[in-house]
This record gives C-alpha cells, sequence and structure tokens, in this order.
C-alpha cells in the first residue's frame, strides 16, 4: 500500500489528497496541518468582513453544505487529517516526516514513500513600530477575518497598508460596513504588482471618486496607539492618519523553512524549485502551492506569484504524478483579477515595463470601449491594454479595468498567451457575438487592430500623460476635440489650446485649423479622434496624434 504525506491542508494540499485518492482508491493518504483550520476558501476572507458573506462556516462548506473538516475527509475522501500537528523536520533517507501534536507536545514520525509540500506562505512583517497594538490586523487567515468582523463595531476610519490585491480587497470590505478607508501605498501607484502605472492611474481616480483616499509613494513610519493600547493614528512620512483600525497587506513570502532544513534545493526567487511534474530536488518529494516558484510561459523566467488558481491546479497535477502518473504543470502567466467597487481588473502575462525591461522591443495599445452593444441595457465601459513584441508580433501581455466584462477579455489574451499567439492571431479567434455579450468586433479584437495600426502606421497616438506633460510645459499646440457640443460642455479639458470641431463638421471646417501645428485629437473613447487623426492625415497635415483611450482613460481632473 502506497503511503502518501502532504504537509499542508489548505488549497493545495487538499487538492493532492482529492486527486491522489480518485486514482489510488487503497492508498494511505495523510495531511499534516498545524492549524485548526483545513480547506478553507481564503479568497472568500474579504467578502465575509465586507457582509457579503454572511456565515463563517460558509468558508470551510463545500457547494452542498457540508463543512470540510477532519471528518469531511476521512467519510467522503478517505484522507486521513491531523490538525493541530506541526511538521517538525523531514528525514530523507529514512522516509520519515518527525511532526508534534501542538496541543499535548507529543512527537511521533510518520513514513512516507511520497511526500508533498503545500507550506504555503506567510504575511510579510514590515519593520514598522506599533503592528503589536490592538485593532491592527492582518487578512491572511479565516482567524484575522473574524477577528475584523468582531471588532468593527465603534470604528468609523480605517487605514489598509498596501495597496495589493489583498489591500483593495480589504478596502472595499471596510467601505461596505460604512467606514471611511485610507490606503497607504510605498509606490507610486495602486496595484503595483497588477496593473502598469497608465491603467492604476486611471483607477485610483475612479475609485477616489467614490470616496476612497490614496497616499501613494508614501511609507509608514509608525504606528501609534492610547492609553490603553489601541491604535489611534497612522504616522507616514506625508503626514498622520487618523485610525481606529489598520490592516497591513504588504504581501507574503514563502514558507520554505522545512524545504531548506531538509537539503532541498530553494530556487532564485526565495521559493521551493520544482520541476515540470513538481518534483523538488528530491523526486519523491513534490511541492505546490504558494511556497513554490514556476516558469513564467512568456518570459521563460523564474517567477514568485502566489495565486489560489495556480495552487489548486497544481494540486492535481502533483495528484496525478504521487500516483505514477507523468503529467506536466508547464507554467504560468500571472493572470490576476478581481473586484473594486464596481470595477472589475485583470491582466495576464507582462506588463509594459516588465517586458521593456526583458529586451522586448515593446508596443502597446489602449483601447476604451463598450463591453457590449451601445444599445443593450447594461452596457458599461472597458479600459483595455495590450502589450505586444514589436519585431515578432507576438502578445507578452495584457490589462483591463472597467465596469464592463473586463475579465472575459483577459481570459482570450490569457487563452492566446499560452499557445504564443501573435497579434494577427488574436483578431482571428473566432469569438462569439450577441447584444447581451460583446460588440459584433469584440473588445479584445479592437485592441489588437489598435496595435495592427499602430503597426502599419496608420494611427499616430499620444497618452494622457504625455499630453498632460505638453498641457503643463505650455507647449504650442491644438488639442482638436471632435465630440457634439454636448458632451464638450459636460466635461472638458479647459485650455485656451482646445479647438472645438464636431467630427461630423470637420471636413467643412478643416481650413480653420492651423496646419502649421502639432494637431492633438480627443474624444470621449478615442475612436472618433482616430477618425479625425486619419481625415486631416489624409488632407495633407503633417503632424497629427489622437489621445489613446480618449477622456475614458484620462485620470486627470476635467472641467
Amino acid at each position: 500500500m502506497s503511503r502518501i504525506v502532504i504537509i499542508g491542508g489548505v488549497a493545495a494540499g487538499p487538492k493532492v489528497a482529492a486527486r491522489a485518492r480518485r486514482l489510488m482508491p487503497d492508498a494511505e493518504i495523510t495531511i499534516i496541518e498545524r492549524g485548526r483550520l483545513i480547506s478553507y476558501a481564503g479568497c472568500g476572507m474579504p467578502f465575509y468582513v465586507g457582509g457579503q458573506v454572511k456565515d463563517f462556516n460558509q468558508l470551510f462548506a463545500t457547494s452542498y453544505g457540508v463543512i470540510r473538516d477532519e471528518h469531511y475527509f476521512m467519510n467522503e475522501k478517505g484522507v486521513k487529517v491531523l490538525t493541530r500537528t506541526e511538521a517538525k523536520a523531514i528525514d530523507r533517507q529514512k522516509k520519515e516526516v518527525m511532526v508534534t501534536n501542538l496541543d499535548t507536545g507529543e512527537t511521533s514520525t510518520i513514513p512516507y514513500d511520497k511526500l508533498v509540500l503545500a507550506t504555503g506562505s506567510s504575511p510579510v512583517v514590515p519593520p514598522i513600530p506599533g503592528l503589536e497594538l490592538k485593532g491592527v490586523h492582518r487578512l491572511n487567515h479565516p482567524d484575522d477575518a473574524r477577528q475584523i468582523v468582531e471588532q468593527l463595531e465603534g470604528v468609523s476610519e480605517a487605514v489598509i497598508v498596501g495597496a495589493g490585491l489583498i489591500g483593495m480587497e480589504a478596502m472595499e470590505a471596510l467601505l461596505k460596513r460604512k467606514i471611511f478607508v485610507s490606503v497607504v501605498e510605498l509606490k507610486e501607484q495602486i496595484l503595483p504588482g497588477v496593473l502598469d502605472p497608465d491603467l492604476a492611474a486611471v483607477l485610483a481616480y475612479r475609485l477616489e471618486e467614490e470616496g476612497v483616499e490614496f497616499h501613494l509613494g508614501k511609507k509608514v513610519l509608525r504606528l501609534e496607539g492610547d492609553e490603553e493600547g489601541h491604535v489611534t493614528r497612522v504616522v507616514t512620512d506625508g503626514g498622520t492618519l487618523d485610525a481606529q483600525m489598520v490592516i497591513v497587506a504588504v504581501g507574503v513570502r514563502p514558507n520554505v523553512e522545512l524545504a531548506r532544513a531538509a537539503g532541498l534545493t530553494i530556487g532564485e526567487t526565495g521559493a521551493i524549485a520544482v520541476n515540470e511534474y513538481l518534483q523538488t530536488s528530491d523526486p519523491d518529494i513534490y511541492a505546490v502551492g504558494d511556497c513554490v516558484e514556476n516558469l513564467h510561459l512568456v518570459s521563460g523566467r523564474k517567477v514568485y506569484i502566489p495565486l489560489a488558481s495556480t495552487a489548486n491546479r497544481q494540486g492535481r497535477v502533483a495528484g496525478d504524478n504521487v500516483a505514477g502518473r507523468k503529467s506536466k504543470f508547464k507554467g504560468v502567466l500571472g493572470t490576476s483579477v478581481l473586484k473594486v467597487l464596481g470595477w472589475n481588473v485583470g491582466r495576464t502575462g507582462l506588463g509594459e515595463q516588465q517586458a521593456r525591461d526583458l529586451g522586448y522591443d515593446v508596443i502597446t495599445a489602449i483601447n476604451a470601449t463598450h463591453d457590449r452593444t451601445h444599445y443593450y441595457p447594461g452596457h458599461d465601459n472597458l479600459l483595455i491594454k495590450l502589450v505586444v513584441d514589436k519585431k515578432s508580433c507576438k502578445l507578452l501581455g495584457a490589462q483591463a479595468i472597467g465596469g464592463g466584462d473586463a475579465i472575459k477579455r483577459i481570459d482570450v489574451v490569457a487563452t492566446a498567451l499560452h499557445f504564443g499567439a501573435t497579434v494577427d492571431d488574436l483578431f482571428d479567434v473566432d469569438l462569439g457575438y450577441a447584444p447581451p455579450f460583446s460588440t459584433p468586433i469584440d473588445a479584445s479584437h479592437h485592441t489588437a487592430n489598435i496595435v495592427r495600426n499602430k503597426l502599419d502606421g496608420l494611427a499616430r497616438t499620444i497618452t494622457a500623460r504625455e499630453l498632460k506633460e505638453k498641457l503643463d510645459r505650455g507647449d504650442d499646440f491644438i488639442l482638436l476635440d471632435v465630440r457634439t457640443p454636448e458632451q464638450f460642455n459636460y466635461r472638458h479639458i479647459e485650455d485656451d489650446r482646445v479647438m472645438l470641431v464636431t467630427l461630423g463638421d470637420l471636413r467643412r471646417r478643416i481650413d480653420e485649423i492651423p496646419r502649421d501645428k502639432e494637431i492633438v485629437t480627443l474624444c470621449a473613447l478615442g475612436v472618433r479622434a482616430y477618425e479625425a487623426m486619419r481625415t486631416l492625415t489624409g488632407a495633407g497635415f503633417k503632424d497629427v496624434k489622437f489621445l489613446e483611450g480618449g477622456l475614458q482613460g484620462w485620470p486627470y481632473e476635467l472641467e
């Protein structure tokens, strides 16, 4: 009888056990978990804090309402789970795991034929004085979520330290509880591991309109409290923020201590090194989930991108392989998605600067569009960015934000990236169309076409940041707004260099536009501005560009 031992019982570990059991009905399968809780929905914790998930036990329940605990795994899976049991050491020669019962202090050994490390990650603890104060939390474990909810009463102001995925979800959760939230982020943008600065700036601007306060490029110096030890203030290098609650969310680190002590190879990212079969440097020991590094499918580099989706897929692969199969885990694209205050946010592959740093000759496109036909009720806006290698035309990455269905488009590009597609291949993908779901030419196709038009010399663009810099410098140029007067009056860039000529009047009024100046055209989404650019170019104008992403992608004040 084969003996399979799994260290870690949250996401990847239980998935390994479930898959291995289906393939090996007679195997002896044991999960070792140092905590009390197992197989919980960690990604659901912000929604419990925010009140969308009402019952704490839902984070541990199956879709049919059974709680995933030791009894569930034994009765339904035939898997033995040892909670409150810590794996202290691995004897690779004897093929044994030394464990300690954390409740009794009793020590013992568990033999294995195949061992799987699913030790996960731990939250980064920044060197900030005052983290021990009452009211200071993390959001990495269900106990954290429950403690936050229990202490919400009387909280009117909170500070989130860190504007990554967890920080942003924590921000929304507290806002749903009618708490004023400030977010402090060391980097100059929100979601620095997810969005490029251009899309991040747009998202931050829109979220601030919803009442969030961002303090970007600021360092937390210390937390201060009252005489009873409750946090009251967050002191940054840019000022002091009042806070009755603080959530620290500055990332995680892989738990590799057990692997390192056992002599297993630790990779260049600081996580456990594994091969395509998820084997460590010991072929009888596998590693999965947040404790391992992965191959990035675009860059070919090793990366550490801990995601629940990756952990679960790896669990299946490792489950196959401990059962004697030869399944491969090819790598990751870092595909990440979230929803924050009605905005859908996603990315896949490489960001623009990442691609440049890797030596790619990069061309990008930003497309402001609708997720569905404009006449169908409920359509909403999207802002999609593609990153492409100019020489090979291969897709390198994509990002999207918007109230519309951004995630569908990210998943489309992720699929294309997985198979090494070019921007032409992306346009050739036969996507479905009906007004409730998309436009006749899908938003992902439109974005691909902007790149193709750029490559063909048909589309010459300027970014929002470049235009803002031109305006601030006082450059001599014409900013040609081609929207209708009603749209212009609703909101516009207030500047003496702005000229309003509706697209439908452009050909008739073309002689009013100076031919000896640089012309930048703009509209709401960019489509009419592109039409205007082509019209002016065809009429002999030499220096014409259009604002990429239109005013939808403009992260600055409008009149």
